[in-house]
């Protein structure tokens, strides 16, 4: 009884009450996070992306919910602007390119870096394995692994296998973004 109640309220809530995320894009260069955002905030994949310099902030509204997203430059210049830009959000989605093997053990440890810093604690994370229409895509289990995502046990995180060019998993990846921001900040 005590969860129909608690459904119908938020239910309820949902009618009256926008809910608005903060959320932060980082991974390494050309791992898809710009391209993540406009498919995200407008549904179209653009060929020719200009890699991000620094970051660019885009609010998208989908429903009652709004997000801003932070998507930051992954060049090796801009990783220490990282922390900065994900204190206090929502979430914080990790995007990694899963076809490109060569980049995960870079990719792993400015992650675990990254999650080191005290004043990110807590913050839940969403790892995504982009550019799943790609052979060489390593799948969910395989990106877990690479990442060393079981070894993180002091936030929630989470890995899904997306392709962003071809809007495969972007459904559950805005669910988990969404049910992240009614529940944090």
């Amino acid at each position: 009884m005590a969860a129909i109640l608690k459904s119908f309220l938020d239910w309820l809530r949902s009618l009256f009450f926008k809910t608005e995320l903060e959320l932060t894009l980082v991974g390494l260069q050309n791992s898809g996070k710009t391209t993540l955002v406009n498919i995200i905030a407008s549904g179209q994949f653009k060929e020719d992306m200009i890699p991000t310099v620094g970051f660019s902030m885009r609010k998208v509204t989908k429903g009652n919910v709004t997000m801003k997203l932070w998507d930051i430059g992954g060049q090796p210049r801009f990783r220490t602007m990282w922390e900065r830009y994900c204190r206090g959000v929502n979430a914080i989605v990790f995007v990694i390119d899963s076809a490109d093997h060569e980049k995960l053990e870079t990719a792993r440890n400015e992650l675990h870096s990254l999650l080191e810093k005290p004043q990110l604690a807590n913050i839940p994370v969403l790892v995504l394995g982009n550019k799943n229409d790609l052979s060489e895509a390593l799948p969910v289990d395989k990106i877990i692994e690479a990442m060393d995502l079981r070894s993180i046990d002091n936030r929630e995180v989470s890995c899904y296998s997306i392709s962003a060019k071809n809007q495969v998993n972007i459904d559950i990846t805005l669910q988990w973004l969404i049910k992240k921001g009614k529940g944090s900040k």
